[in-house]
């Protein structure tokens, strides 16, 4: 690889049933903020990028909801989670279980290591890892 090419994650896209529920989730229980919303009436289908800063500067989510699709999506075996870096995952836990986030497993050190790590479901059964700093 040319030493001139620098790659960045730029984003991941995720199929979201109800669109509203989910950006309550990620903006208002998350803190994300929505960054562009784009609508496609000759696809059926909206996609909106939301993260927790500029689009060319960090890593961002895209939502995409068809309009046709009323059964949730399969999320596949081959899909693992969205991870999401916070200072304290008891704290985070505890305001997610609060805001009726459903837990998958409390925050506990992870097997085979000492980080702290806790995952919940977004509203569409996505899988989400809050894990803390590497060097906490």
């Amino acid at each position: 690889m040319s030493e001139n090419i620098k790659f960045r994650l730029d984003h991941t896209m995720i199929r979201v049933s109800d669109l509203d529920k989910s950006l309550d989730f990620y903006t208002r229980i998350m803190g994300m903020k929505i960054l562009r919303e784009n609508k496609y009436p000759s696809g059926r289908f909206t996609n909106v990028f939301i993260g927790f800063g500029p689009e060319n500067e960090t890593t961002t989510l895209e939502l995409t909801n068809n309009w046709d699709i009323n059964e949730p999506y399969e999320k596949g075996e081959g899909y693992g989670h969205i991870a999401f870096n916070v200072d304290n995952v008891s704290a985070a836990m505890a305001y997610l279980e609060n805001e009726g986030v459903k837990i998958k497993s409390p925050a506990k050190a992870m097997n085979h290591g000492t980080r702290m790590l806790g995952f919940v479901f977004d509203p569409d059964g996505y899988v989400i890892e809050l894990n803390e700093p590497l060097n906490k």
